[in-house]
Order: C-alpha cells, then structure tokens, then sequence
C-alpha cells in the first residue's frame, strides 16, 4: 500500500499550463527530495497533492482511499476531506503560526480543535516534541520572540503533533540564513532517521543527496529523472539534470 498515489496530475493557471502529467507514489518510511529550478512546477504539485490547489485532471490517493478521481472526464473530491487531511502534515517556508497564540497553543490548537483529541493527550505530547526539537523553554513564548529556526521547528512540531502518516515540506529553509537552516536540516534528518515518511521539496543539493531515499528532478512542469541520490547526482543520463546540477555546484 502506497502512502500517498498521485497519477497524471494536470494543473493550470490560465493559459500557463503549471503541472503536466505528473505521476508519483511515495511508500512508508520514504524520504523523497523534489529538486528542479524555480517555476518547475515543484510547489504546486505539493499544493495539489495537500489538496491545497485543485488539479485539473488526475487521481489522489492517501493509504489506497480514493480523495481525487476522474468521473466523465472531471475531476471529483471525496466529501471527506477533513479524514483526508488527517493523513498529512505540511510544513510551509514563513512558517505560518499564528502571531497571536503561544507556542503550545500553536501545536495544541488543531489536534484538539480539529481531531478533537483529549486536552492533557495532546498537552502532553506538545510538550515532548517540543522538548525533542529544543524547545522545551519555549511553550509559552510567542512567535515575535523566536527566531527564525525556532518558528520553523515549532511549525514541524505543529504538523507532527497531528500524527500524519507522511509529512510535506515545501522549501522549509528558504527564509533562513545559513546558520539557522542548519538546525532546521538536523530535525528534518532526526525524523528520516525514525523512519518518518517525507517529500521535501528543496534547494539544498548536499542535504537532498544525504537524506533521500529517492530524487525527483522536475522541470517544465514534468518529472525528468528520478533515482536515487547516487543515480541522479552521480550518474544522471539526463542532459537538463547535468545542467541544472552544474549550476549549483558553481
């Protein structure tokens, strides 16, 4: 059973056809780096598959039940929705706490909100996750008094305090300075090790070939290549990876 089964995924804005026939399975335990220059088409097939944009045509899979499928040549959304984004967690770029809540709260507010879990359950498991990624301290503060690296940890702790099955980053060190992105790699590594299913999309090359289990190198809105780190950065037969490799090695 595949965690997540996404096939032939379509999207476009206007006429810019953004995503075109993209297919991918991702199993459990699985670490999988989304590579590709800017305007690939990397985010909005992480948006697509978390349901935050509408593919145009394709399937949608999350631990083999259907959530996306075609029906007389339209696409069709399972009604529940809500079941379906209790498989996943995402973890954005800026973060996206709430300003004006605690760091607890933060973590606390939609396991008991949403999955409606007991209070002192999840008080309880917060507090330990925090405490794991360094944080322990920090429960009461708020997000204006973290530092960039703090606020990103504590938006991982959030999504992990949902007990997803597989967890989504979309560029989660793009807006940190290189010291900070280092902390950030670390959990991200903890949680490979612990064998959490990810899809991490990502400019970092060295972290990508030292994590993955599996590279996706997308361009143009189409999967290209997609190995293992050694086949890809190593071995790619692909003029356009070469390239795109080269030019982040210089």
């Amino acid at each position: 059973m595949h965690i997540l089964d996404i096939q032939n995924v379509r999207k476009s804005f206007g006429d810019n056809e953004v995503l075109k026939d993209i297919s991918l399975t991702v199993d459990k335990g699985e670490v999988v780096s989304v590579i590709g220059p800017s305007g690939s088409g990397k985010s909005t097939f992480l948006r697509c598959a978390t349901l935050l944009e509408t593919m145009d045509s394709g399937t949608l899979r999350y631990m083999d039940e259907p959530v996306a499928t075609m029906e007389n040549g339209r696409i069709v959304y399972t009604k529940d929705l809500k079941k379906v984004r209790g498989y996943f967690g995402l973890v954005f770029q800026n973060f996206n706490l709430f300003p004006h809540y605690s760091v607890l709260k933060n973590v606390t507010d939609a396991p008991i909100h949403v999955q409606k879990r007991p209070k002192e359950e999840v008080r309880a498991q917060a507090l330990e996750l925090l405490d794991a990624m360094g944080l322990g301290d920090k429960a009461n503060a708020y997000p204006c008094q973290l530092s960039g690296g703090q606020k990103q940890r504590v938006s991982i702790v959030r999504a992990l305090a949902m007990n997803p099955e597989i967890l989504f980053f979309d560029e989660p060190t793009s807006a940190l300075d290189p010291e900070l992105t280092g902390e950030v790699l670390k959990v991200i590594r903890q949680l490979a090790e612990q064998s959490m299913t990810m899809v991490i999309v990502t400019h970092e090359m060295a972290f990508a070939h030292a994590i993955s289990d599996r590279v996706i190198f997308m361009d143009g809105g189409v999967i290209v290549e997609q190995g293992t780190p050694q086949e890809l950065f190593e071995g790619t037969k692909k003029e356009r990876t070469r390239q795109f490799l080269q030019n982040y090695q210089r």
